[in-house]
């Protein structure tokens, strides 16, 4: 197996300190620039396969219905269809569905989680929600599912919907808070205010969802210290099962970077990294004062014993994870894939009997290793044992260079079977993973 380049770059850069336009947020192994329609054959191929015997399966939605687009937003949504458009992009899904569920590869599974994303899940209306799961739930039932998640907008819930959503089997609610602060959430093009985000929060926790998370981002455009300290402050005052926190990042495709580039300006309008992993830092610290536990690189949960994140985790040790709707990524067997990015080509290849899918790519047993790899540890540690097992590799001889490099920056540690980041390494651990890249997937960050 080829071996991960040499590291030439100092991993304290100046040129790494200012946020730039560009995706840093490792959500996948390889990049996505080496995704290609040429693939698209091997999703059938595998779908065309026996069912594995060892393998979890997810069931992702994607729902890209929105009231707003955020500023900083770079993911497929919709702000202008109506209800008979949603109503055909649903019936579209369904149609999707169906037509995997009599796939080899998927027939009589059952998703070990099911997770809806967005766009804005919670846009649907109750009547529409309800038929898009019971659906769901007849070609792939929920009765041995650990979980299911369900991102929504504060000011999209209404105490009725919000009953609903519990009603229909959600068991880990994720809201959309992101701050707390009603001029940064105007400034940053957010749909919600403050008053939605306490009455949402408030009454879903009287519903006995097994979680109740919260997302908040770090370094928004407007944001002080001294906002940020009072928004943390208000998150644990209002005691949610879980926190995500994110650091404010500017894609290619968000307004932001549009205006940045009509402007021609190279640096975003938003908090540089040394500053966001000092508040994240701060917040983390803030956390654990108050009971929360941190684990992973963007996560504190208040009861570490049962409040767990099965999809993520299951994910990145590589779960299955059949995914739908428009511009989803998913994969099977190690092939990855992703659905056509527009609505239209997506439900035309549903009207003619075909899957949806625009690229893919086909990993090969050390490309999903590093994928694994990568992905756990942003969790903060990694047990070599684990890789030893499943993929017959040694990570401490495979990834010696990389390891050397950056523990020698004092970002983390090998302590016997377990390679561990400190509080520094796992602030900035998106940066870092791109060191255990094979040398012809590296200087992709930004596609």
């Amino acid at each position: 197996m080829a071996e991960t380049a040499e590291i030439n770059t100092p991993l304290d850069a100046e040129a790494a300190e200012q946020t730039e336009a560009g995706n840093y947020f490792v959500a996948n192994y390889p990049p996505f620039s080496f995704w290609s329609p040429d693939y698209v054959g091997e999703v059938e191929r595998v779908l065309d396969g026996p069912t594995p015997e060892d393998s979890n399966l997810g069931v992702y939605f994607h729902i890209p219905f929105c009231r707003k687009r955020c500023h900083f937003c770079y993911f497929r949504v919709y702000t202008d269809k109506n209800a008979a458009e949603i109503n055909a992009y649903l019936e579209a899904g369904i149609r999707e569905f169906e037509r995997y569920s009599q796939k080899p590869y998927l027939a009589g599974r059952k998703p070990q989680f099911v997770y809806f994303g967005g766009g804005t899940p919670s846009y649907l209306s109750i009547s529409q929600l309800q038929d898009l799961t019971s659906r769901m739930k007849d070609l792939f039932p929920w009765d041995e599912t650990e979980e299911v998640a369900f991102e929504a907008e504060p000011g999209t819930l209404t105490e009725k919907k919000l009953e609903a959503i519990r009603e229909i089997g959600i068991t880990r609610l994720s809201l959309g808070i992101e701050n707390f602060d009603d001029h940064i959430l105007e400034v940053n093009g957010r749909a919600h205010r403050s008053k939605e985000a306490f009455r949402a929060l408030g009454f879903a926790q009287t519903l006995g969802f097994d979680q109740v998370n919260i997302d908040l981002i770090a370094g928004m455009m407007d944001e002080t210290e001294e906002n940020w300290k009072r928004c943390v402050d208000t998150a644990i005052e209002n005691e949610p099962d879980c926190v995500t926190i994110y650091q404010m990042e500017i894609p290619y495709n968000t307004t932001i970077y549009k205006e940045m580039k009509e402007t021609g300006k190279v640096t975003a309008p938003v908090a540089n990294w040394p500053t966001k992993r000092d508040w994240v830092d701060w917040a983390f610290n803030r956390f654990e004062e108050a009971g929360y536990t941190v684990n992973s690189a963007y996560t504190v949960v208040k009861n570490p014993d049962d409040v767990k994140f099965v999809y993520r985790d299951s994910l990145w040790e590589g779960s299955d994870l059949l995914s739908a709707g428009v511009a989803s990524f998913g994969h099977f067997g190690g092939v990855h894939y992703q659905n056509q990015a527009d609505v239209g080509p997506y439900m035309t290849a549903l009207d003619n009997g075909e899957f949806p899918i625009f690229r893919a790519y086909a990993t090969d047993p050390e490309e999903r290793l590093i994928r694994e790899f990568v992905l756990q540890l942003k969790l903060g540690q990694i047990s070599v044992a684990y890789f030893q097992e499943k993929y017959g590799e040694n990570v401490l001889e495979k990834f010696a260079a990389p390891l050397k490099y950056i523990e020698s920056e004092g970002f983390l540690s090998v302590e016997g079977d377990t390679v561990k980041f400190n509080r520094q390494g796992l602030l900035q651990v998106d940066r870092l993973l791109h060191e255990f890249f094979l040398s012809h997937h590296r200087n992709a960050r930004y596609t």
